[in-house]
């Protein structure tokens, strides 16, 4: 890097994303906390440790292949073109190790290539394994206190390290095919993320079936009510903050707009995922609006429910959230509200009809309100560009229902049905009934809960024989 802008430019990005990756890592504690807070109290640990393990088994897959899939499969493949070559992303590249730049020596490497991703691959790889992180954490909360831990760990690294990465490839790339054909826009992923993990939740659900003693005879549900509401509360929070971080990291914080479209001279400024000049300001106006607009209608609509107004806060970010980078503040917080209106009545209908027990309204929340989301843009933000390129689709209603479509059903329910389904027939993906019954805790660490009834009576036999008790 021996020009002193280019050196600016590549060393604050790569600080900006490392930065932003450590605001993400909230999210994962927040849905940690959460789901442990809505469990029952017989199921915390299993619960905990669900989730927790997300994070080492998607990252070592997302290492492997989710990266490279992202960059080489923007076509589709064989939709617009082929498989495109990522050298920088393959698992086995000098640039996914500790790398200063230079002479490259790997084939299909520039210089180009070494002296940008030398810097930038590792933080921009780990902000799109939080994204994996969470699309898989939006499944773990739906499906608590009845799926085996292998099961789910399966279904994680399926939709964290595969089938999401192919949505963001899809319609979350500048070049991606859905940019390009349908004008998909998806700025702050409401469907990327959200939809894709929403629908996927949806498919498994289907499969695993209710909770023991989640429906009476008469078929209406009863509330199986958190154990911690506080745990709840302060996830949900850490949620709202980390979500916060994704915003920032959903941008390329200084790009040369002016060289990339052609224009004479230099106009640098942040920009979305798809390379067009957005604002850190426009930005933050957008997610508190739309992030207020969602707690005040969770509010109303649910009467007061602290669960559902703190989830509603949550679907009125994700539901502005394809258009945040253009809309109006107010804009955003009056979507944020209509979402959660049509979220929340969609929810207790899905429930009550067809029977689905969504332990913590996952479905709801990230699919339901992702899937509006998408659609929504396309109409107010009809005939925007949905890109740099001047080649490509415009934003439209057909191209984002389409959108929201394949990111929804094709890439989220169909996999997560069918993973839940091949599970199922092999026997592995729900617990036994008489372990529900106990609970998960005490069924995996037997011997813990033995070594504390163990300890309380050594204590009492002590306490006795030093006369400290009768």
């Amino acid at each position: 890097m021996g020009d002193p802008l280019d050196a600016l430019t590549i060393i604050f990005t790569e600080f900006y994303y490392w930065v932003t990756v450590v605001f993400m890592f909230l999210i994962h504690v927040g849905f940690c906390m959460y789901e442990v807070g809505a469990s029952r109290r017989k199921n915390m640990m299993h619960t905990l440790m669900k989730n927790t393990m997300v994070i080492p088994l998607v990252t070592v897959s997302f290492f492997y292949f989710g990266w490279w899939i992202y960059f080489g499969w923007t076509n589709g493949p064989f939709i617009t073109g082929g498989v495109n070559e990522a050298a920088w992303a393959t698992p086995w590249s000098e640039l996914m190790g500790a790398h200063m730049g230079g002479k490259p020596h790997q084939e299909g490497l520039t210089a180009d290539d070494t002296m940008g991703w030398a810097r930038i691959n590792g933080v921009f790889w780990a902000a799109f394994l939080l994204f994996s992180w969470t699309a898989a954490s939006i499944v773990s909360g739906a499906v608590i206190e009845r799926i085996r831990s292998g099961a789910f760990w399966v279904l994680a690294v399926l939709i964290g390290s595969f089938t999401w990465i192919i949505d963001a490839a899809w319609g979350w790339s500048p070049d991606g095919w859905m940019v390009q054909l349908l004008g998909y826009h998806d700025a702050y992923a409401s469907g990327v993320i959200h939809a894709i993990a929403g629908g996927f939740a949806l498919g498994v659900l289907i499969v695993l079936g209710p909770r023991i003693g989640k429906f009476r005879a008469d078929g209406t549900a009863r509330n199986i009510v958190p154990h911690n509401p506080w745990l709840v509360t302060i996830g949900l929070f850490l949620i709202y903050t980390g979500f916060w971080g994704f915003y920032v990291a959903c941008n390329i914080p200084i790009f040369d707009v002016g060289s990339a479209a052609g224009m004479e001279g230099s106009f640098f400024t942040t920009t979305n995922i798809y390379l067009a000049p957005t604002s850190t300001s426009a930005i933050t106006l957008n997610f508190l609006m739309s992030l207020s607009g969602g707690l005040m209608m969770g509010y109303v609509v649910s009467k007061g429910d602290a669960f559902w107004t703190y989830s509603s806060g949550l679907a009125g970010v994700i539901g502005a959230s394809a258009g945040n980078d253009l809309y109006h503040p107010i804009q955003a917080m009056i979507i944020a509200a209509v979402v959660v209106v049509i979220i929340y009545k969609m929810h207790h209908w899905v429930e009550r009809t067809f029977k689905v027990d969504d332990a913590v309204g996952a479905v709801a929340v990230h699919g339901y309100a992702g899937f509006l989301g998408v659609v929504i843009a396309g109409f107010v933000l009809w005939g925007y560009p949905a890109s740099m390129n001047a080649d490509y689709a415009h934003i439209n209603p057909m191209g984002q229902f389409l959108g929201a479509i394949i990111m929804f059903f094709v890439l989220g329910f169909v996999p997560g049905w069918l993973g839940a389904f091949v599970l199922n027939k092999m026997g592995v993906l729900r617990i036994p009934e008489h372990i529900e019954l106990a609970g998960l805790d005490l069924a995996e660490y037997h011997d813990r809960y033995l070594d504390e009834a163990d300890v309380y009576e050594s204590e009492l036999s002590e306490a006795r024989s030093r006369g400290l008790i009768d």
